[in-house]
């Protein structure tokens, strides 16, 4: 089992204080103590202590001028009561600590400090960032905080009289939603919620203890790689109004919460004009398929000439979408698929090319090896990227014999690729699910460089799943919706009509390749189909369709709400048929592509071959579909929108200037 991992300190500030008595007067105690957010079993939590060694006889006394700028003094006389000439701000905290003078408290008792120690600790305070309501900030000349929680307790005002407001918000933020009340510009209302849709995906992989939107608005990536059964109802509540008000938001405003979620997903509610409506489709009946047996050894070898040649490629690509491949010949097949290898090269040539990459991988990796501690206290991003590369390092896969106990070689392996993936994408760097991604790569590869080349590989195709304005999980998103729409509008309109249309429930199925919804070979045996390219491109979202498809029945007949689908959908996780699933995935394709009026928007979604023209420039399999193996995810942008008149939704997309929506 995994060690517990140490508490990390996120944010520390001392010379914070709480005044022991409400009112202002000048001779008030303060209790100086320092103010915290630790990282602490994957819970944050914000603590409170007062200095154990403070010297009562040193407490502080604050008090106001006329213009309420404060003012501390000092009680000794060759330091002279000093006047601040203007008010400074609460960010700038050096020039805060050289304004402040200090004078001592006169105890009215001889024995002032006997009971120091016990009076001091009834100040001290810790909670669960997910336990936290609001916030009121106020200012007085120094800033300061009080945290209402969500029993309606509100804890002692925190007074920062030598600044750091500003940081420990921007800090907790890292942890949470900071929105201002609409109805006190004071009061900050917190939600619950994981670091933010972007960087950073603090890995609910196997941790129960998270709270559900916390991760969700905090961090989609995480809370999706984590249990939506567990807390269905935080995320439902996220899209409500704040706890000021007490009715539900309307349809209107739950769009712009979600757009909030996934930046660029905007929901325009005006009817606009120059659309192409496509009416519901008659698709005709599903065809039967069948799989086949993996590719043996002696299957693959035979595609191979005395050069080491790959020869008949297309063919070949067709076996392996059809059967997948067996064990033995995936850590040199899997070079090939994702592009490490090229197809036309020789042994020579990929003995060279293996040489140049295994010296350029070293080289990466000895600019992180080489940074000395002193240089990495300096360089905050590589602080973060190791600090996520180790928390999750130690919870992918364990229950895997590659990674399962206590210094166990390809967990050291994990590490050190991602840390020099950091060093080959720095902008990109680590976000968390990353180690999805390599896991099942590394397995199979049991080679340090080769598995990350091919990881590279891969994560050109998935790098805008995790870049910060998630272009990719929003575009993936709606292309599924449409697609979706086409295959089963009853379906479609059911999900809308209990506030799931936006799919929000396939995130982590899209984010991460269903890795946390299969079992680890059924992982190799999809991904290894999918890398084929066949029978369209973005196979993937008909994955997505097919599951969906397995599942509706249930989903309608037992009325399913929200929470329901959530759940229902999370608990999916290693139930699923992936031979079962990969035939359905492929009789949808064969289906819509049998379509005579497909729209154009779900041929360019799937790549089609809607122009014949151009078949002859490009590879072409024998499902009839256009194949680039240049063409990468990174390079490809549509402009697509969902809009609605309030009774019907359209989903447009711009294509060289032709709207095309589908009404519903």
């Amino acid at each position: 089992m995994a060690a517990t991992t140490p508490p990390k300190v996120v944010f520390e500030h001392e010379g914070v204080f709480i005044h022991s008595s409400p009112d202002e007067s000048e001779d008030q105690d303060l209790i100086s103590g320092f103010l915290r957010i630790v990282d602490k079993d994957g819970e944050t939590l914000v603590e409170y202590k007062p200095l154990e060694d403070a010297d009562p006889s040193n407490m502080l006394c604050a008090c106001k001028d006329s213009s309420s700028v404060v003012e501390w003094t000092q009680s000794s006389e060759d330091n002279p009561h000093r006047p601040i000439d203007h008010q400074l701000s609460y960010e700038t905290e050096w020039d805060m600590i050289n304004a402040v003078s200090f004078r001592r408290k006169v105890h009215a008792h001889g024995d002032g400090g006997s009971n120091h120690t016990n009076d001091r600790n009834k100040w001290a305070f810790s909670f669960n960032v997910c336990d936290l309501r609001s916030i009121t900030v106020k200012c007085e000349g120094w800033s300061y905080i009080t945290f209402r929680l969500k029993d309606g307790t509100a804890l002692p005002a925190i007074h920062f009289h030598q600044g750091g407001s500003a940081t420990f918000l921007d800090s907790l933020r890292k942890s949470v939603q900071i929105n201002e009340s609409p109805d006190d510009e004071s009061v900050l209302i917190v939600s619950t919620y994981s670091k933010t849709f972007s960087q950073s995906f603090e890995n609910l992989l196997d941790d129960t203890n998270y709270g559900f939107v916390q991760k969700f608005k905090k961090d989609p990536y995480t809370t999706t790689l984590g249990g939506f059964s567990k807390v269905t109802n935080y995320l439902f509540d996220a899209f409500r109004v704040p706890e000021l008000e007490c009715h539900q938001r309307p349809s209107e405003e739950v769009a712009d919460l979600l757009g909030e979620l996934i930046p660029g997903l905007e929901i325009n509610q005006q009817e606009e004009p120059g659309f192409e409506v496509i009416t519901r489709l008659d698709l005709g009946p599903r065809p039967e398929v069948q799989r086949r047996e993996p590719v043996t050894m002696e299957e693959w070898a035979k595609y191979q000439d005395s050069e080491g040649i790959i020869t008949n490629v297309p063919h070949l690509k067709d076996l392996i979408f059809k059967g997948g491949l067996c064990h033995a010949v995936r850590r040199e097949a899997w070079k090939f698929l994702l592009g490490y290898f090229p197809w036309n090269s020789t042994h020579e040539e990929r003995k060279l090319l293996q040489k140049r990459k295994t010296d350029e991988y070293f080289r990466m990796k000895l600019q992180w090896k080489s940074v000395s501690e002193e240089q990495e206290r300096r360089n905050s991003r590589l602080r973060d990227y190791r600090s996520l590369i180790e928390k999750d390092v130690n919870r992918t896969d364990r229950n895997n014999k590659f990674y399962e106990g206590l210094d166990n070689p390809g967990l050291i392996l994990l590490h050190d690729i991602l840390m020099t993936y950091c060093m080959y994408d720095f902008d990109l760097g680590y976000v968390q699910g990353m180690s999805d991604l390599l896991s099942p790569i590394l397995f199979v590869m049991e080679n340090e460089v080769d598995a990350f080349w091919c990881f590279v590989s891969f994560m050109d195709e998935m790098h805008e799943n995790f870049e910060e304005q998630m272009q990719g999980m929003k575009t993936q998103l709606i292309q599924l919706s449409t697609l979706l729409r086409l295959l089963d509008l009853a379906f479609w309109n059911y999900l809308e009509a209990q506030d799931s249309g936006y799919l929000y429930f396939c995130f982590r199925w899209l984010l991460i390749r269903f890795k946390r919804e299969l079992h680890f070979q059924d992982v190799l045996r999809l991904w290894e189909v999918m890398w084929t390219r066949l029978p369209c491109q973005n196979f993937h979202l008909l994955v997505c369709c097919a599951i969906l498809d397995s599942e509706k029945q249930k989903i309608m007949d037992r009325k399913y709400g929200f929470n329901e689908i959530l759940k229902h959908i999370n608990e999916l996780s290693m139930k699923l048929d992936i031979e079962e699933i990969l035939s359905k995935s492929e009789a949808i394709c064969m289906q819509i592509k049998n379509c005579k009026d497909l729209p154009h928007s779900v041929s360019e979604i799937l790549g089609l071959n809607t122009v014949t023209e151009l078949s002859t420039a490009l590879e072409t399999s024998e499902y009839g579909i256009l194949e680039s193996p240049q063409t990468s995810p990174r390079c490809t942008h549509r402009q697509d929108h969902v809009v609605s008149n309030g009774h019907s939704h359209l989903k447009e997309t711009t294509h060289n200037g032709c709207k095309v929506a589908f009404i519903s």
